[in-house]
């Protein structure tokens, strides 16, 4: 895949076909062919359908298209899921409680997913129309069912009942479709995911980086029953994804996010882009501004806590844990992942963020600014222009599949034994770069709480934790609180630079979620105008 980058370049007329094009009076849901390009002139040879496969699955460019496949929409949902905040505040008018049908963030999500779907559509009506040799066509339908059912999964996540469309429509048809039940999605996903995992390879070559495989496949399957609390047949699924021992878990952890380890056996599917001619802007919003950077997003202390200290015990429990040092003794993940004043630098530069240091990132330069920064995919050895990064962005790699196989095999009652342990959660902490002490626990509750902190710090900024949090039906714990930010003062009775905490942390925003209305989002209310088949979520 990665090589057929440039020739999406070459086919953005092709692209632009296949897009959705809504205005006042057309679907997300059917297509509007230009009047230059159309199907007929197009599906001629195999060429065409490479390139076609291709425009799939890059249907949003660079930064700027909210689905479920880039970085900036991916790094959005743990910021709406209570892991931080971003200067502009858009990510937060999701989860700030004042999520309207008309919201634009939500109303993106939504367009650009049934976007990547239409386009997965087109494909398979028009694949069969080409003369070409099977075996590649099987696999070229095989790999859009798949990516398909993907953009299906966060639909269902995050709508509930949606309309199944598996076809291109006409406007009229378009115009009134009414929603699925979720049941009936999740069948659908499951079994486009099954069968198409049938079909793939396990393994691709450089030169398809990117493309479907049967892990990728097996790994969106393990996601959807774990939604569905499928326990015993997601343990089946990740088992399978473990027996196929094609992934490993890399040495270093800071270093698997840099464009230079793109080809780790870690990675099962990541989102493709290339320097110049598919690029993205992630490091020039991510970097801190002492870095050249704009600082854009800035992690919750809520996080930073959820690290345990190096003996492998919660800042609740460790007695290396000090109030006054908090950031002393911790699991070598939070500095991979946060930046943290006078303890982090990047590239020779020290981050300060402390009030009154005449630091660029200094907390009191914004009001969204937590005092934090995200250090996680800040790439040391990229020197270019931080607005045309190709470095991929990865969706599933493979601790999760570790972890997910552990959750599963908890929640189905298997007898959780020690071998069990080191062969999931305790491969993900012995990485080397990481190293924390092997996990021993085997009480039910209190191994449950040990997996769902490890996904948080494991896989923090990759998107999953809103996932997660709805799915453990824990929003409520987890959203309706006072966030805060960088400790700022060991005496905050008597501290006046900034609004803290009784224990001296800056005083960050507030989150809400409701109980039966939060658990979705609204449809977009653009929608419902165009169609009254169209109904809407509670609450909204």
């Amino acid at each position: 895949m990665k090589r057929y980058i440039k020739k999406l370049v070459n086919v953005l007329v092709y692209t632009l076909m296949i897009c959705v094009m809504p205005s006042c009076s057309d679907s997300f849901f059917d297509k509007q062919p230009l009047d230059e390009v159309s199907d007929e002139t197009f599906w001629l040879n195999e060429s065409d359908a490479q390139m076609a496969l291709t425009a799939c699955y890059n249907h949003g460019y660079g930064w700027m298209g909210l689905s479920f496949w880039g970085p900036r929409p991916m790094l959005w949902l743990d910021l709406m899921a209570g892991f931080g905040s971003e200067k502009e505040e858009y990510p937060d008018s999701v989860t700030n409680g004042d999520l309207t049908s008309s919201n634009w963030v939500v109303g993106d999500y939504w367009s650009n997913t049934w976007t990547a779907i239409v386009r997965c559509n087109n494909f398979l009506d028009h694949i069969n129309d080409i003369e070409m040799d099977d075996d590649t066509r099987e696999r070229m339908i095989a790999d859009i069912r798949v990516l398909r059912a993907y953009h299906y999964f966060w639909l269902a996540i995050f709508w509930g009942d949606v309309p199944l469309v598996t076809t291109v429509l006409s406007l009229e048809e378009a115009n009134s479709v009414s929603r699925t039940d979720v049941s009936q999605i999740w069948d659908f996903v499951e079994s486009e995911l099954s069968e198409s995992a049938e079909v793939l390879p396990e393994t691709v070559s450089d030169s398809e980086l990117g493309r479907m495989t049967k892990g990728a496949a097996y790994a969106i399957l393990g996601r959807a029953q774990m939604a569905q609390e499928e326990w015993e047949a997601a343990a089946a699924t990740y088992k399978t994804i473990i027996d196929l021992g094609v992934y490993t878990i890399q040495d270093s952890f800071q270093e698997l996010f840099w464009e230079s380890n793109e080809y780790s056996d870690e990675i099962i599917l990541a989102s493709q882009y290339l320097e110049d001619d598919f690029y993205h802007v992630l490091p020039q919003y991510l970097y801190p501004e002492v870095n050249g950077g704009w600082h854009q997003f800035s992690p919750y202390n809520e996080l930073v806590e959820r690290f345990e200290c190096t003996d492998g015990l919660t800042i609740d429990e460790s007695p290396l844990y000090n109030e006054d040092e908090p950031y002393e003794n911790r699991d070598p993940r939070m500095l991979y992942t946060v930046m943290i004043n006078r303890k982090s630098s990047f590239n020779g530069q020290l981050f300060i963020s402390e009030p009154g240091s005449g630091s660029s990132d200094a907390i009191s330069k914004y009001s969204q600014w937590s005092g934090y920064s995200i250090a996680k995919f800040m790439d040391g050895s990229f020197d270019g222009n931080l607005m045309n990064y190709g470095g991929n962005f990865i969706l599933i790699r493979y601790p999760e599949v570790l972890l997910s196989y552990l959750e599963c095999m908890l929640e189905a009652g298997e007898t959780i034994t020690q071998s069990l342990l080191d062969e999931t959660v305790n491969l993900v902490r012995g990485r080397e770069s990481v190293n924390m002490p092997a996990v021993t626990e085997t009480d039910t509750d209190e191994l449950r709480e040990i997996v769902r902190r490890e996904r948080s710090t494991e896989l923090a900024f990759e998107g999953l934790h809103y996932y997660d949090i709805l799915r453990w039906g824990i929003g409520n714990e987890e959203l309706n609180r006072q966030f805060t930010g960088m400790k700022l003062t060991t005496d905050p009775d008597n501290y006046t630079v900034r609004s803290v905490d009784d224990d001296g942390y800056a005083l960050c925003q507030t989150r809400v979620f409701v109980t039966g209305t939060s658990e979705l989002w609204p449809i977009p209310l653009s929608e419902i105008q165009l169609n009254s088949n169209l109904t809407q979520n509670p609450g909204y």
